[in-house]
């Protein structure tokens, strides 16, 4: 096993801190002065942590007022994937489809469950969204990424699971920041239309195995482009 240095180290041990005295998104951090001598280290490895760990969101430096833990956000998580996806990508690898099947596993597997218990007014949302779908395809000859993104999110808004939205919206956030590399075509937007209308009809009458389907048959169509723009 590769070694750790000592900011990899010490980004560990506060981290520990972080969980240990229970602190939360914007809670204060300790000093400089007071983790150099919680650790045992020097003021240059205690600045060297602490900004790695605001790179990944763990905690956010304050001029002036200190350092607080961080918003935790998925940003770098998303990144990281997006960078992933686009060196495999240049290199004729399909980073961009192993990035789809990911969140086609993901959302296949959770829209059963939103099948099962899935409240009026968020079908009524969902009903929106595909009409304004309908709408920009017939007038813009196309749908927005931002209207089929507020479709996918508000899709899963049922399970009441906020780190799941989180991890979801990473995945769309990765895929658009590479999916200009590829130019596989366009599927047509009433189509997508289509496949979408058939999501919310299944889901709306209480068919996990007709939504699962559903889903898939619209991820084939992602698919297609990814194979054609990759291959």
């Amino acid at each position: 096993m590769p070694r750790t240095t000592v900011s990899e180290d010490l980004q560990a041990r506060i981290r520990q801190l972080i969980l240990d005295r229970g602190l939360g998104p914007g809670s204060p951090m300790p000093t400089e002065t007071e983790l150099v001598e919680l650790f045992d280290v020097s003021r240059v490895s205690v600045r060297e942590a602490l900004k790695a760990l605001q790179a990944l969101r763990v905690v956010e430096i304050r001029r002036g007022s200190g350092t607080v833990v961080g918003s935790l956000s998925m940003a770098p998580f998303a990144e990281g994937l997006a960078f992933r996806a686009a060196v495999r990508h240049r290199h004729g690898e399909a980073g961009l489809y192993e990035l789809m099947r990911v969140r086609e596993a993901l959302e296949a597997g959770l829209i059963v469950g939103v099948a099962a218990s899935v409240p009026a007014e968020d079908l009524d949302v969902l009903r929106g969204i595909v009409a304004a779908m309908e709408r920009e395809a017939r007038e813009e000859g196309g749908i927005a990424r931002a209207t089929d993104r507020a479709f996918h999110l508000a899709l899963y808004r049922s399970l009441d699971n906020h780190l799941l939205s989180e991890v979801l919206d990473a995945f769309w956030a990765a895929m658009e920041k590479v999916r200009g590399d590829f130019d596989g075509g366009h599927q047509d937007p009433l189509i997508t239309c289509a496949h979408h209308r058939e999501i919310v009809d299944a889901v709306a009458a209480g068919d996990g195995p007709r939504a699962e389907r559903a889903m898939r048959t619209h991820f084939d169509g992602i698919r297609e482009r990814l194979l054609a723009g990759e291959g």
